[in-house]
């Protein structure tokens, strides 16, 4: 533990592996075998499944449970309250276990307050889902998707910025271009 934080107050189960310069706040707990990245930070109340796996600095807000079967790939932010699921059909009666669908939310992507993310879908490279959204399908790259279910309604820079029509980002002057409902990358200042 000396080379990461834990609050007196959190668990980390014995096997789950945790990367340098990370911080467990109050009431967390990280269950066997799940692997968290460096410089992770985990706010209060966060529970994270075993076999989880969260890259290298994750922001997880307040009241989040992440179950198995979800991968956050490095830098994710995930905002407080937001939901996932691992099965698409829960019964409290009837084991579902073997049915666990992944789902992947790709580097840099933003889950907003309160946002669902049903299980089977991947979330692209820097999207940005809104605050209350439930994510039933595929978000693209640079997807910006809010709404029940969420719809892509725009695109996002790298940095998180809104893109007007020139798909220019406001804050870093990076340029982009869409082609084929896909945000690539084209120019950087």
């Amino acid at each position: 533990m000396s080379d990461y934080f834990l609050h007196p107050s959190a668990v980390v189960d014995e096997g789950a592996a945790i990367g340098p310069g990370s911080k467990i706040w109050h009431y967390c707990h990280v269950s066997s075998g799940a692997k968290l990245g460096a410089r992770c930070i985990l706010g209060q109340n966060v529970m994270i499944g075993p076999r989880v796996v969260i890259g290298d600095g994750c922001k997880i807000q307040n009241n989040v449970s992440i179950y198995e079967a979800v991968t956050l790939e490095d830098e994710v932010f995930c905002g407080p309250s937001c939901v996932f699921t691992n099965v698409l059909t829960p019964r409290a009666f009837v084991e579902r276990k073997s049915e666990f669908a992944p789902t992947l939310v790709k580097r840099g992507a933003t889950i907003g307050a309160n946002a669902t993310i049903v299980c089977g879908v991947t979330i692209g490279r820097y999207a940005m889902i809104g605050a209350g959204a439930v994510v039933t399908k595929d978000i693209p790259d640079h997807g910006l998707a809010v709404g029940n279910p969420a719809r892509r309604c725009g695109w996002v820079s790298r940095t998180g910025e809104v893109l007007a029509a020139d798909l220019v980002c406001p804050r870093t002057g990076e340029r982009y271009r869409e082609r084929a409902g896909i945000l690539e990358l084209i120019a950087s200042k």
